[in-house]
């Protein structure tokens, strides 16, 4: 440690690197202190940063609910109170950016064509973000499916209540905006109840009833219709079951068929053909929410081990390696018909 000035020409704060000791060192004004130096993170991900979360709105138990909670995905634990829906819904969707969360649509009881949203890192009430403008029935449908990039949020499909009435059209919205959503194309076969994920480019829709196994994409930043993907594994299915993606890897679990199964399938998003097994929840399951890191998924409330078994678990896998799901915690309540999303997604 040579050719240092003498101690008291040393300014408070300067900063030596100790050769014998290999630790950087802080001049306190009257000796030299150890201190860490900390490496930020440079991940790209939400779910690498502090704050991740995963947000779930609305449902049923048994009466429409507004409840909005959150949990910190990349952690494991209870989930905490975040605050309301503009209005009490169930059979919604959600989708999201980096900073926004979406709500769209759902029953109230009734059909309703509502958009609204939230500011994922904050807490408090949603405010109103729009319309969906759909032709069918004015856009006001129940169990749509949502996916969304980190500027575009899609609303696809849906049904209408009381016909039962099954809808292929596709809108969206520019998330950082307010307003109504805008024509975007159709799916390939006109549902609702069907499982959707995202990596930033495509868009995926998976099963749906009536019940069917069919898998279609579209590109996110292109209008038009779906394009077929594949097909899930097994017979068809259907019953909201949740969605995830990495940047190359969707999940979909959570399936009625009208069986309730505990099946987990996945696809490469960026390829076409049809799901593998990837493994199984913690309990059948059907009318849960789903949503992601680009590392974990994870799945909440729904009906799990019965038809009418409500339960408020929270349970999880990890995207990139098959196999069961594991417990993460318990939501506050144990709603169904309930939506998910996240700020770590695989789209964004």
């Amino acid at each position: 440690m040579s050719n240092l000035p003498p101690s008291g020409e040393i300014p408070r704060g300067a900063i030596r690197f100790n050769t014998d000791s290999n630790k950087p060192e802080l001049w306190d004004g009257s000796q030299w202190a150890e201190f860490q130096l900390s490496t930020p993170n440079l991940g790209t991900s939400a779910d690498t940063q502090p704050g991740a979360r995963g947000v779930i709105g609305g449902g049923n138990n048994p009466s429409v609910l507004a409840d909005i909670e959150f949990f910190n995905i990349s952690s494991t634990g209870n989930a905490t109170d975040y605050g309301d829906l503009t209005d009490s819904r169930g059979s919604l969707t959600a989708f999201s950016s980096s900073t926004r969360a979406v709500f769209a649509c759902g029953y109230s009881p009734g059909d309703v064509n509502t958009i609204d949203f939230i500011t994922i890192a904050s807490g408090g009430t949603a405010e109103n973000f729009g319309d969906n403008t759909a032709s069918g029935n004015n856009g006001a449908r129940y169990a749509p499916s949502g996916v969304s990039n980190s500027t575009r949020g899609l609303i696809a499909g849906g049904q209408a209540v009381p016909a039962g009435t099954k809808y292929a059209e596709i809108t969206y919205v520019t998330i950082a905006q307010t307003g109504n959503s805008v024509a975007f194309g159709d799916l390939t076969v006109a549902r609702g109840d069907s499982g959707a994920c995202a990596n930033p480019t495509r868009g995926v829709f998976a099963g749906g009833s009536p019940g069917n196994n069919v898998i279609d994409f579209v590109n996110i930043a292109t209008l038009g219709d779906a394009q077929d993907f594949g097909d899930l594994v097994g017979d068809s299915k259907r019953g909201c079951h949740g969605g995830g993606a990495s940047a190359t890897r969707g999940i979909f679990g959570g399936f009625k068929t009208p069986t309730i199964l505990d099946d987990i399938d996945y696809i490469t998003i960026t390829t076409t053909g049809n799901a593998i097994d990837f493994g199984n929840l913690s309990a059948t399951t059907t009318h849960a929410s789903a949503c992601s890191s680009v590392t974990r998924c994870v799945w909440s409330g729904g009906y799990r081990g019965g038809p009418s078994t409500k339960s408020n678990l929270i349970d999880y896998i990890n995207i990139q390696t098959q196999g069961n799901a594991v417990e993460f915690g318990d939501l506050t309540d144990d709603p169904h018909y309930h939506a998910a999303c996240s700020n770590g997604h695989g789209g964004l």
